[in-house]
């Protein structure tokens, strides 16, 4: 079988609004899932310099600057990612990344957790740990 179980897979999550970055990641965290929260597009790509992550969370419209970029950063390096606004949904996101999943805040942890994890189990080869799961 040349499937690699993740012990814990990883996701960046790129939020500004500190109080939703934190029972974001507080909940993927009690659900198995290693997080890295940052609150710019410039600490993202800090981190991104030296980890990769399995899956990211990214608010589009940041205090720092659009995540435009990162977005394209992103998908560049085959990092799935999901796109996560309380504006428009389809404001400001690169037209060349037409597959791009958008949520609209609010939504439920579970409904992010499914999604978080439809993605993950999704990855070529790789399949999450049973914790992940057990949420």
């Amino acid at each position: 079988m040349n499937e690699k179980v993740l012990e814990r897979p990883c996701c960046l999550i790129v939020e500004d609004q500190t109080l939703s970055a934190t029972s974001i990641e507080t909940f993927l965290e009690r659900a198995g899932i290693a997080v890295q929260a940052v609150g710019s597009v410039g600490h993202a790509r800090a981190w991104l310099e030296t980890n990769t992550p399995d899956i990211a969370i990214v608010a589009f419209s940041l205090d720092d600057r659009s995540a435009r970029e990162l977005a394209k950063e992103l998908d560049g390096r085959g990092i799935p990612f999901v796109i996560y606004s309380g504006y428009r949904l389809t404001q400001g996101v690169p037209t060349e990344l037409p597959k791009v999943l958008c949520l609209k805040k609010p939504i439920s942890h579970d409904d992010l957790l499914k999604i978080v994890l439809k993605i993950l189990i999704a990855l070529p080869g790789q399949v999450p740990s049973a914790p992940a799961l057990n949420s």
